[in-house]
C-alpha cells in the first residue's frame, strides 16, 4: 500500500473491501443474541407505542405483556416524541428515524416488530462508519495509507461490531463525532494558520453539534473535549507568540460555532428538566467507594479500551478458555501498545501530520478525563457500562490506524529521507514492527469481530434467554412469573423472558406461562400484598418464578410463601440482570375460620 503512488480506482476498491468486510460481520447473526431490557426500549418507542399500557398489579398473558411490541397503525412521528418525553430520558432522533425505518419492513408472522429490521438500522449505521472513519483519517494525516488502516480497523473493531448489533442509538452519534472531529481538524489548521474559518464550515459544524444531541446527550462530552482542544490550541498559540501582538480575527468564527452549538444545546434543556426517567439511571450511581473501589473505574476503563482493537472469547463456558483468552489479551496488549506509541511518535516528527496527533491526541485526553472526573467527583459507575466509550472511539482508532502506518511506510520513509533527517523514533519503530506486525493486529482484530458475533464475548447486558432456558428445564405446571415493577426497566426484563418463551414454547403440557409486575410504591408490604392476591386466585399445582425478590425484607416474602404454601425447589440463581427462585405452591392455604360469636345470649345457651 503505496499511498498517493497506487492509482485510484485501487484505493476505491480497497475501501469497498473494508465496507464489505465490516457490513458482513455487523450483520451476521444479528437476531441470534436476545433481546434485553434496553432494546425493548428502543423497539417499543420507536413505534410509537408505550409501556403505560401493561397492567400492573395483576397477572397478565405473553400477549398482554408483549402488545407494546405490535405496531399501531395510529402511531405517528408525534406519538414517538410524546412517549419518548415522558416515560424515558433519551432524546428523539433516533427513535424517529427507527419509526421511520420499521415502517419499511413486514411484522413478524405473530404480529409483532421485526428484531432484524430494529437492529438492522444501527448495523447500518456501523458500516456507515467505516468510509467515515476513512475521510476523518485521510482529512487529518493526508495520508491514504493511514487512512486505509484506520477504516480497516474500524470494520473489525470488537467494540465497533458490539456497538452495530445493538438496537439502541450509538453507532448513530459516531457519525457525528466522525463529522464533528472532521471539523475539528480543519479549524485546527486554519487557526494554526491565523486564517478565517469558512462559514461553510461553521455552519455544517453547527449543525451536526445540533445532531448529535439530538441523538445521544452524551455527545455534550465530544462537545466538551472539542472545546478542551480548542482552548488548549488558542493557550500554545498565545505561549509561542508572547509579545508579540497579533489581531484576534480568525477567532471570531470560532466563537461563532461556539454559540451556535450551545444554543442548539439549549434547546433540550426544559426537556431535561421535565424529564421522568430519574429511576431509569438510578443504576449509574456508585454510592461511596472506599479502598480497592477507588481502582475500579480504572480496570474498567482498560478493558474497555481493550475492546476497541481486541476480544478473545472471555464469557465462554469454558474456565480455561477463558483464562488463556484473557492471558493472551493481556500479551497481545503489551505488545501492540509500544508500537502505536513509537508510531505516533512518528508521525508527530513529521510537520505535516503532527497537528493531526496533537488534535486527536488531546480529544481523547479530554474526553478520558472527562469519563473519569465525572465518575469520581459524583460517585457513579459511568465506567461500567462500556458502550459509552462511543464519544472517543472514532478518534481513539484514527490514532490507532496512524500509529499503525508509520510501521507500515517505515522501511520506504528511511530509504527516502536524508540520514541527517531521519527521526529517531523512525528508527526505535523499525527494531519492533514491520507491515507483518500490522498484518497481525488486523488478523486478531478480525477475531475479536469474531468473538462478539459468535456471543462468546460483548453479551448482551441482561440475559433473559438464560432464565427462560431455566423455567423451559425446571417447569411442568401453570406458570408465574413475578417482578416488582419501578420502572419500564422490569417491564422489559420481563419481556425479554416472555418474547424468548413465545418463539421457543414450554412443553405441550404446560399452560401459557403468566407474568405480575407489582408495583414497587415504596414499601415492601404493597408488592407482598399483590403477590398474595395473585396466588389466591391462580389454580394449583403452581410453578412461581420470582425475578429480582431479592432487595425485598426476605422474613416478610418468606411469610407470604409459607401461607401460600410454596416451597423453594432451586436455590437463587443469577445472571446478567437477573436474579431468580423457583417456588411450587402444591395446594391452597387453609381458609381462616369464621370468628365465634361470642355474645352473651351465646354464652347462657352454651
Amino acid at each position: 500500500m503505496k499511498g498517493a503512488g497506487n492509482p485510484r480506482w485501487l484505493h476505491v476498491l480497497l475501501l469497498l473491501l473494508w465496507t464489505t468486510v465490516g457490513f458482513v460481520l455487523r450483520f451476521a447473526n444479528l437476531t441470534g443474541k436476545p433481546l434485553w431490557t434496553d432494546e425493548f426500549s428502543t423497539l417499543v418507542f420507536s413505534l410509537g407505542n408505550s409501556f403505560l399500557g401493561v397492567p400492573l398489579d395483576q397477572v397478565i398473558t405473553v400477549d398482554e405483556l408483549l402488545q407494546p411490541l405490535r405496531p399501531s397503525p395510529e402511531a405517528g412521528i408525534g406519538s414517538v416524541i410524546q412517549n419518548l418525553f415522558s416515560e424515558s430520558n433519551h432524546p428523539p432522533l433516533y427513535f424517529v428515524l427507527s419509526h421511520l425505518w420499521l415502517k419499511l419492513f413486514p411484522t413478524s408472522p405473530q404480529g409483532f416488530v421485526s428484531v432484524w429490521a430494529a437492529r438492522s438500522l444501527a448495523a447500518l449505521f456501523g458500516v456507515l462508519a467505516i468510509p467515515a472513519t476513512f475521510g476523518l483519517a485521510w482529512l487529518g494525516f493526508r495520508s491514504l495509507t493511514v487512512a486505509h488502516i484506520a477504516a480497516a480497523l474500524m470494520a473489525v473493531s470488537p467494540f465497533g461490531v458490539y456497538l452495530a448489533q445493538e438496537a439502541r442509538h450509538y453507532t448513530l452519534p459516531i457519525l457525528w463525532i466522525l463529522a464533528s472531529l472532521s471539523c475539528l481538524m480543519v479549524a485546527a489548521r486554519i487557526l494554526r494558520d491565523r486564517a478565517m474559518l469558512p462559514m461553510g464550515i461553521c455552519i455544517t459544524w453547527i449543525l451536526v453539534n445540533g445532531l448529535g444531541i439530538a441523538t445521544h446527550y452524551f455527545f455534550v462530552f465530544t462537545l466538551a473535549a472539542e472545546a478542551i482542544v480548542i482552548v488548549s490550541l488558542g493557550l500554545v498559540q498565545s505561549w509561542r507568540e508572547r509579545g508579540i501582538w497579533h489581531p484576534l480575527t480568525h477567532w471570531r468564527r470560532v466563537w461563532l460555532v461556539a454559540v451556535g452549538t450551545l444554543a442548539s444545546g439549549l434547546v433540550w434543556w426544559p426537556v431535561l428538566q421535565n424529564i421522568q426517567g430519574g429511576e431509569l439511571t438510578r443504576w449509574i450511581y456508585q454510592g461511596d467507594r472506599s479502598g480497592m473501589d477507588w481502582l475500579e473505574p480504572l480496570g474498567q476503563a482498560l478493558a474497555g479500551w481493550i475492546t476497541m482493537l481486541y476480544l478473545l472469547p472471555i464469557q465462554a463456558t469454558s474456565q480455561p478458555v477463558v483464562i488463556l483468552s484473557a492471558l493472551v489479551l493481556v500479551g497481545l496488549v503489551f505488545w501492540t501498545v509500544p508500537q502505536i506509541y513509537r508510531g505516533l511518535r512518528v508521525q508527530y516528527a513529521w510537520r505535516q501530520t503532527r497537528i493531526a496527533v496533537l488534535v486527536l491526541s488531546a480529544f481523547v485526553v479530554a474526553a478520558v478525563l472527562l469519563f473519569f472526573g465525572v465518575t469520581y467527583f459524583f460517585d457513579t459507575a459511568l465506567t461500567s457500562a462500556f458502550r459509552y466509550n462511543f464519544v472517543y472511539f472514532p478518534a481513539a482508532i484514527v490514532l490507532i490506524g496512524a500509529g499503525l502506518a508509520s510501521s507500515w511506510n517505515a522501511a520506504r520513509q528511511i530509504a527516502q529521507t536524508p540520514a541527517t533527517s531521519i527521526p529517531l523514533a523512525l528508527l526505535s519503530l523499525i527494531r519492533i514492527s514491520n507491515r507483518r506486525a500490522v498484518i497481525v493486529i488486523g488478523v486478531c482484530s478480525f477475531l475479536g469481530a469474531l468473538t462478539v458475533i459468535s456471543n462468546l464475548g460483548y453479551q448482551k447486558t441482561h440475559r433473559p434467554d438464560l432464565v427462560a432456558s431455566a423455567i423451559r428445564q425446571r417447569s411442568a405446571e401453570t406458570v408465574l412469573v413475578a417482578i416488582p415493577h419501578e420502572t419500564h426497566g422490569q417491564t422489559g426484563r420481563l419481556m425479554g423472558i416472555a418474547w424468548d418463551l413465545r418463539h421457543a414454547p414450554l412443553s405441550p403440557a404446560t399452560s401459557e406461562p403468566l407474568f405480575l409486575l407489582a408495583q414497587n410504591t415504596g414499601t415492601p408490604r404493597s408488592v407482598l400484598a399483590v403477590l398474595r392476591q395473585a396466588l389466591n386466585r391462580l389454580p394449583r399445582p403452581l410453578d412461581l418464578w420470582l425475578i429480582n425478590f431479592h432487595q425485598l425484607p426476605q422474613s416478610q416474602l418468606n411469610m407470604v410463601l409459607e401461607q401460600q404454601q410454596c416451597t423453594a425447589q432451586t436455590k437463587t440463581q443469577s445472571t446478567d440482570g437477573y436474579r431468580y427462585r423457583l417456588y411450587q405452591c402444591q395446594q391452597r392455604p387453609p381458609r381462616a375460620k369464621p370468628p365465634v360469636n361470642r355474645s352473651p345470649a351465646n354464652r347462657q345457651n352454651s
